[in-house]
C-alpha cells in the first residue's frame, strides 16, 4: 500500500498536466450531471490541492458552491484563499464567478466587497460582466435603489451595458412594483443606445410593461419591432396579453403568428393552450390542439400538461384521458398534470388510480405528486393511505419539501386532526404563505377562528406578508365569530394595501357582513368590485337570503344571467332556499325547471334545498319524489324529509323514515330528534314523543332548549299539565320563554289557572317589557272569567305603554304574494275581500251552514 502510495505521488509530480486533465473532466462531469457536492470532492482530495489547478478550473467550481450555500464557508472561501494565493483574483471572468458565488450563496456584502475591490482596477473596472453580477445581486436581494444607482454610476464611469445588463435590468421590474418612472428610464436608455432590436431586450421590455399592467405600452413595443420572425418576441406579448386577462388577444396573436409562419414552440401551444383555458374557449383549444398532433409536439412534456390542464379546467376529462393516453413517453411532470385534472375536477379516486398505475411503471413521484396524492387522501378520506405516504416521506430528505408539508397541514385538518396539522406545521423548518395559509384554513374549516387569528398574528411576527386568501381567510374568522369590529379592521387593511378588489376578499367580505346582519354594507363592497364573478354573485345572493330579504335575492338571479354567468349549485341552493321563506311555488318549480335544462350536475345541496322548498310550498310528493331518486343521501337529506312530514302531520311516516335511514347506517344528530318530536307533538303522540326523547341519549345526543320547548308542548297539548311542570323543574338547565310560555298557552286550552300564574309570572320577570307576554297571561284571565285580574294587567299594560306586534299570513295569487297583518285594512284589495266575504254570507244563509256562519269574523273584526 506504502509503494502504490509513494507511486501516486510520484505520476503526479512527474505528469501534472495529465493530473490537471483529470481533475477537470472529472469537476466537469460531475456538474453536468448536477452532482455539485461530488464536484467539490474531486477537487479538494487530489494528492496536491490545491497546486494541479488552473485559471479554469475555478469557475466551474465556483458555479459548484453556489448551488450549495451551506459549503460557502466550507470550501467557498478555501477556494477563494486559494485563487489569491495564485494571483488569479484579477482574471475577471474567475472574479464574476466569485461575485456570482457570494450574491447566490445570501453573502452580499462579501460580494461588495470584492466588487469594490475590484472595480479600483482600471483594467477590470470597464469589465460589463463584473457590473452585471453585481446588479444581478441587486436584484436578488430587492435593492431597488442601490441596484439603479450602480446602473447610473456605470453610465457615468462609461461602462458600457450589454444586452445582459439591459435584460437583468428590466427583469427587476417584472413584479409590478417598482415605480414605472425608473422602467421608462432604463427604457430610454434602450433608445439610445440602439438596442431596440435585440431580441432579449425587446422581449425583457414587453414582458415589463406586461407585469406593470400596461399591455398597450408591450403592443407598441412588439409593433416597433421589423422584423416579427422570432417567435420569442411573439411568446413574450402573447404571455403578457394573457397576465392581464387578455385572452381573447392572445388567442389572436397566435393566429396571426401561425398564419405568418412563424417557427411555433413548445412555449407558443402552452402559452396558447392556458388563455383558451382562462378564456373557457374550447373550441379554439381544440384546434391548438390539432396543431400540437400535426406539427409533432404532444409528446413534449410542457405541450402535453398545458392540454391536459386546458380539458381540466372546463371539465372534459375524457378528452383529457385520450390526450394522456396519447403520450408514448411520459415524464414526471405528464402523469402530476393528470393527477392533478383529477384532483382539480373532485375525483380522488381516480386520481388514485393514475398514482398507483404510475408507481407500476416504476415512475418515480416527486413532491408535486405527492402534494396532489395528499390532497386525494383529504377528498376520498383515505387516511390510513395518507399516514403510509407521511410515514414514507419521514425517511426521505424531501420531508422538508414545503409544499408537502403544507398538503400534509391540510389533510390531517380536513379529518379534523388538528393536534397532528399543528405537529406539522411547528415542525417545519421554514414557512412559505402558503403553509400558514393551509394552518389558517385548517383551523378555519374545524371553526377553531380564536386560534387561527392567533396563527395569523404569528405569521405578521414573522414578517410574513399575508396573500388575498389569506387575507380573506381572517375576514372568514371575524364573520365566524360575527366580530364586526374585527371584520371592520381586516376590511382597513385591506383597503390600504389595495386588495378589496380581489374577488376572494370581496366575496369573504360579503359573507362577514352578511353574517354581521349588514346587509347594506354586502351591497357597497358587491357595488365597488369592478370584475364581479360567479362567486361574489352567489355571496350576495346568499347575504339576502340570510338577512331576510328574499325578494332582493331573487331579483339577483336574472340580473346575473344577463351579466352572461350561468348559476351553478351555490346559485341555485341559496335562491331555493330564498323560495322557500317566501313559499312561492312556481318561483321554486322555475329553478328546477333551470337545472334540468341546462343540465347543472346533480349535487346533494341543490337537491336537498329542492326537497326543503316543495316541502314548505306544500307539494310533499314533489319532495317524495326527488327523496326518491337522489343518488346519494346525506343527514341534511333524511333530516329535511324527516321535518317534512312531520310539517304535513305524517307522524307515522316521518318515524319510519327515521327507522329507514338507521337501518342504512346514517347516524341521527340533534335536528333529527327535534323534527321527530315535533312530528309527535302535532300528531299528539304524546307516548312515542317521550320514547324518541330518551332515545337521544344512546346516541350520546345531549338535548338543547328547542327539545325541552318541544317536549313541553307535546305534553301541554296531551293535558299532561302537572307532567309538564314537573319536567321543567328537572331540567338540568335554565328553561327559557319559550318553556315557560308553551306551558302558559296549555294552560289556557286546558284552563288551569293556577300552573298558568306560575308560568306567566315566569314570563313577566324575564320580559317585562314585552308585550306578548302580558297578552298571554290576560287571555287566561279572561277564558277564565277573572276580570279584575285582567283589568289590572290591561292597566300595567297601558301604563308600560306596551302592545302586543300584529299577527301576519300571505297567500300567492298569479304569482303575485299578498300579506295581511291582524285588524288591519290597509291593502289595497280590502274591498274586494269584504265584498266576497258578504257574497258568501249570502249563500251560506240559503243553506243549512248556520253553524259555519257563526265561526265566520264580522266585516268589523
Amino acid at each position: 500500500m506504502r509503494f502504490l502510495f509513494f507511486k501516486c505521488r510520484e505520476f503526479s509530480t512527474l505528469n501534472p498536466i495529465n493530473t490537471l486533465v483529470l481533475v477537470n473532466s472529472k469537476i466537469k462531469g460531475f456538474i453536468q450531471q448536477g452532482n455539485h457536492l461530488e464536484a467539490l470532492l474531486a477537487y479538494s482530495k487530489q494528492p496536491l490541492f490545491p497546486l494541479h489547478t488552473s485559471k479554469f478550473t475555478f469557475p466551474p467550481l465556483l458555479k459548484s458552491c453556489s448551488f450549495l450555500p451551506n459549503q460557502l464557508h466550507d470550501t467557498g472561501k478555501i477556494v477563494h484563499a486559494t485563487i489569491i494565493l495564485k494571483g488569479l483574483h484579477y482574471d475577471p471572468f474567475i472574479t464574476t464567478s466569485l461575485i456570482n458565488m457570494y450574491v447566490k450563496c445570501g453573502s452580499l456584502c462579501n460580494a461588495l466587497q470584492l466588487f469594490d475591490f475590484i472595480s479600483q482596477c482600471e483594467d477590470l473596472n470597464r469589465d460589463v460582466t463584473i457590473w452585471n453580477a453585481m446588479l444581478d445581486g441587486y436584484i436578488r436581494n430587492g435593492l431597488t435603489e442601490e441596484c439603479m444607482g450602480l446602473f447610473r454610476r456605470m453610465q457615468e464611469l462609461g461602462v458600457k451595458s450589454d444586452e445582459y445588463s439591459l435584460s437583468i435590468l428590466l427583469r427587476f421590474f417584472n413584479n409590478g412594483r417598482i415605480g414605472l418612472s425608473k422602467a421608462k428610464e432604463v427604457h430610454g436608455y434602450v433608445i439610445r443606445n440602439s438596442f431596440g432590436r435585440d431580441p432579449f431586450v425587446v422581449t425583457a421590455l414587453i414582458d415589463m410593461y406586461s407585469s406593470c399592467g400596461r399591455p398597450k405600452d408591450a403592443w407598441c413595443i412588439f409593433e416597433s419591432v421589423e422584423d416579427k420572425d422570432n417567435i420569442v418576441v411573439w411568446n413574450a406579448l402573447m404571455g403578457g396579453l394573457s397576465e392581464n386577462r387578455l385572452w381573447r388577444n392572445s388567442m389572436r396573436l397566435y393566429s396571426l403568428a401561425k398564419n405568418k409562419g412563424c417557427k411555433l414552440m413548445s412555449t407558443t401551444y402552452s402559452i396558447t393552450l392556458k388563455a383558451c383555458s382562462e378564456a373557457e374557449d374550447i373550441d379554439f383549444g381544440r384546434q391548438v390542439h390539432s396543431d400540437v398532433v400535426k406539427m409533432d409536439f404532444e409528446n413534449d412534456p410542457y405541450v402535453c400538461t398545458s392540454v391536459l390542464s386546458m380539458y381540466a379546467r372546463v371539465c372534459l376529462l375524457e378528452d383529457a384521458d385520450r390526450a394522456f393516453d396519447s403520450v408514448l413517453d411520459k415524464e414526471v411532470e405528464v402523469w402530476n398534470s393528470m393527477i392533478s385534472a383529477y384532483v382539480g375536477n373532485g375525483r380522488g379516486d381516480d386520481a388514485l388510480c393514475v398514482f398507483n398505475e404510475m408507481r407500476l411503471r416504476g415512475v418515480l413521484s416527486d413532491s408535486f405528486t405527492l402534494s396532489n396524492i395528499l390532497i386525494s387522501c383529504s377528498m376520498t378520506e383515505s387516511y390510513d393511505l395518507g399516514r403510509v405516504i407521511h410515514g414514507e416521506l419521514i425517511k426521505k430528505p424531501i420531508q422538508n419539501n414545503i409544499a408537502l408539508q403544507s398538503a400534509l397541514v391540510t389533510m390531517y385538518s380536513k379529518y379534523g386532526m388538528l393536534k397532528d396539522a399543528l405537529e406539522v406545521f411547528s415542525r417545519m423548518v421554514e414557512k412559505d404563505v402558503v403553509a400558514w395559509g393551509s394552518m389558517i384554513s385548517g383551523l378555519c374549516q374545524n371553526k377553531k377562528f380564536d386560534l387561527a387569528l392567533e396563527i395569523y398574528k404569528e405569521m405578521e411576527t414573522h414578517n410574513v406578508n399575508p396573500d388575498a386568501d389569506i387575507r380573506a381567510m381572517v375576514i372568514n374568522a371575524s364573520a365566524g365569530l360575527k366580530s364586526l369590529d374585527l371584520g371592520c379592521s381586516v376590511h382597513g387593511i385591506t383597503i390600504k394595501r389595495g386588495e378589496e378588489l380581489d374577488s376572494s376578499v370581496s366575496s369573504s367580505l360579503l359573507d362577514m357582513y352578511s353574517n354581521c346582519g349588514q346587509p347594506e354594507m354586502a351591497e357597497k363592497i358587491f357595488s365597488g368590485v369592478s370584475y364581479k364573478n360567479l362567486v361574489v354573485w352567489n355571496s350576495l345572493i346568499s347575504c339576502y337570503s340570510k338577512n331576510d330579504l328574499p325578494e332582493l335575492s331573487l331579483k339577483l338571479l336574472p340580473q346575473l344571467v344577463e351579466q352572461g354567468f350561468y348559476p351553478d349549485a351555490v346559485t341555485l341552493t341559496s335562491a331555493l332556499t330564498a323560495v322557500s321563506s317566501l313559499a312561492i311555488l312556481i318561483k321554486g318549480k322555475t329553478i328546477h325547471c333551470y337545472q334540468i335544462r341546462h343540465h347543472i350536475l346533480e349535487d346533494s345541496q341543490v337537491e336537498n334545498a329542492l326537497v326543503d322548498m316543495y316541502v314548505k310550498s306544500g307539494c310533499l310528493k314533489y319532495a317524495e319524489r326527488i327523496f326518491k331518486y337522489m343518488s346519494k343521501r346525506n343527514l341534511v337529506t333524511w333530516n329535511t324529509m324527516i321535518a317534512g312530514y312531520g310539517s304535513h302531520s305524517e307522524c307515522l311516516k316521518a318515524i319510519n323514515l327515521f327507522n329507514e335511514m338507521r337501518k342504512s347506517g346514517v347516524m341521527p344528530d340533534a335536528v333529527t330528534f327535534l323534527s321527530l318530536i315535533s312530528s309527535c307533538n302535532h300528531a299528539g303522540l304524546v307516548d312515542e314523543g317521550l320514547k324518541l326523547f330518551y332515545l337521544m341519549e344512546e346516541y350520546g345526543i345531549k338535548p338543547q332548549m328547542d327539545h325541552y320547548i318541544n317536549m313541553v308542548d307535546l305534553l301541554g297539548r296531551a293535558g299532561r299539565l302537572d307532567y309538564a311542570y314537573n319536567f321543567i323543574q328537572n331540567l338540568e338547565v335554565e328553561p327559557d320563554r319559550g318553556v315557560w310560555l308553551c306551558l302558559l298557552s296549555a294552560c289556557r286550552v286546558h284552563q288551569n289557572v293556577e300552573l298558568g300564574e306560575i308560568a306567566g309570572n315566569k314570563l313577566l320577570k324575564m320580559e317585562p317589557n314585552r308585550g306578548s307576554n302580558y297578552v298571554q297571561l290576560l287571555n287566561l284571565y279572561v277564558e277564565a272569567g277573572m276580570r279584575e285580574e285582567a283589568a289590572s294587567l290591561r292597566a300595567l299594560m297601558r301604563q308600560k305603554g306596551l302592545k302586543k306586534n300584529p299577527g301576519c299570513s300571505w297567500i300567492e295569487v298569479k304569482n303575485e304574494l299578498e300579506v295581511f297583518f291582524s285588524s288591519d285594512s290597509s291593502s289595497t284589495k280590502t274591498t274586494a275581500i269584504y265584498e266576497t266575504l258578504h257574497s258568501l254570507r249570502s249563500i251560506m244563509k240559503k243553506g243549512d251552514y248556520e253553524t259555519e256562519l257563526a265561526c265566520l269574523p264580522s266585516p268589523s273584526c
